[in-house]
């Protein structure tokens, strides 16, 4: 049963620890820049962005006094060279910042920059965001255990993060979905069962429609669907363990439906085990570096107490493994789950 109000408060953002700053230096995703997420918000004025169908797309393109604009396309070409090269300045001649477009919508109300290359015409998109250490965590667990490379930078003033590729997944919903034959339907209720299965295994929240894309390719005569999050800022706070789980949220009620009637039980519960099975060997193969961020995790706030108790509690329930009972942060449920995982399916 798909359940409402699964979320009713808006998460706080969490500082960078001296720990976590640590690990990201070594890894190469922090960033040293003079322009802060705080810079971008004091544009001059701002004009609203419609979608095709002419209905509010809730971003707004903004624009900046012209003693500042220069400054801040100067360092947003930066940090698109920072993010996707080796940082040199030499090239940044041939970029052009085509637009700054700011979400009205959501928590952390990011900024979307998109960035054209003047020799080909090409561009693409990033965002930036306000610095909140759990959703870096987050990102750390989607670039180690899905089969994404995901590419970030971060510091105590922003969040950059590159544009994933895809269809929203509400968009899809409404505007694809009924055009898919009865095969490429039953191959997208597998893959929802698979992404809901590693949403709840790395306790990444909040996978309403609008949170994931959709991302078709084409594969000889037939049409691959995949699905993957977009959104990482309900990673690990919340103390309700359906909120890990997509298939309880109201917005992806035709996802579930589809489940229900293309797959059978014995079906569901193959797809289950089998990316059950894939994360063990992910949690295997990043082993290090999975052990140092959940070491660093451990140590930092990233929820409440009373969430934790909560969390632990309902996956307990869910899996009647005793060490879940031993958690005393958010950092311990995680690396609880994946022993667990590693124990069970490996």
């Amino acid at each position: 049963m798909v359940q409402e109000k699964l979320i009713s408060k808006k998460k706080p953002f969490f500082e960078i620890s001296e720990q976590l700053e640590a690990y990201l230096k070594q890894y190469r995703r922090w960033i040293h820049l003079s322009l802060t997420y705080q810079d971008l918000t004091r544009f001059a004025g701002s004009t609203v962005i419609y979608d095709k169908n002419q209905q509010d797309s809730l971003w707004i393109q903004v624009y900046y006094h012209e003693y500042e604009r220069v400054e801040i396309e100067n360092s947003l070409k930066l940090v698109y060279n920072v993010l996707h090269s080796d940082g040199r300045k030499s090239n940044l001649q041939y970029f052009n910042v085509d637009s700054i477009d700011y979400c009205t919508f959501g928590n952390s109300h990011p900024f979307r920059i998109k960035i054209r290359n003047t020799l080909n015409d090409n561009y693409t998109y990033f965002y930036i965001k306000q610095t909140d250490s759990s959703r870096v965590f987050g990102l750390e667990f989607e670039h180690m255990l899905s089969a994404y490379n995901l590419n970030y930078m971060v510091n105590h003033h922003m969040l950059i993060e590159e544009h994933i590729t895809g269809i929203p997944g509400d968009v899809f919903i409404e505007e694809y979905l009924s055009l898919c034959n009865e095969s490429e339907k039953a191959q997208i209720a597998k893959e929802y069962v698979k992404f809901n299965e590693r949403c709840m295994i790395r306790l990444l929240g909040d996978m309403r429609a609008y949170n994931f894309v959709i991302i078709p390719t084409h594969d000889f005569d037939h049409v691959v669907y995949k699905i993957r999050a977009i959104d990482f800022d309900q990673q690990s706070y919340e103390g309700k363990f359906m909120v890990y789980r997509p298939q309880f949220f109201k917005e992806n009620i035709r996802l579930i439906d589809l489940v229900r009637l293309k797959l059978t039980k014995d079906s569901i519960f193959q797809y289950k085990v089998e990316e059950r099975s894939i994360v063990a060997r992910r949690i295997t193969s990043s082993k290090v570096r999975l052990n140092k961020i959940l070491d660093v995790m451990k140590n930092s706030t990233v929820s409440t107490n009373e969430n934790v108790n909560r969390l632990k509690t309902g996956i307990y329930s869910y899996t009647n493994e005793s060490s879940f009972n031993e958690c005393n942060s958010m950092g311990d449920v995680m690396k609880a789950t994946f022993n667990y995982i590693k124990a069970n399916y490996s």
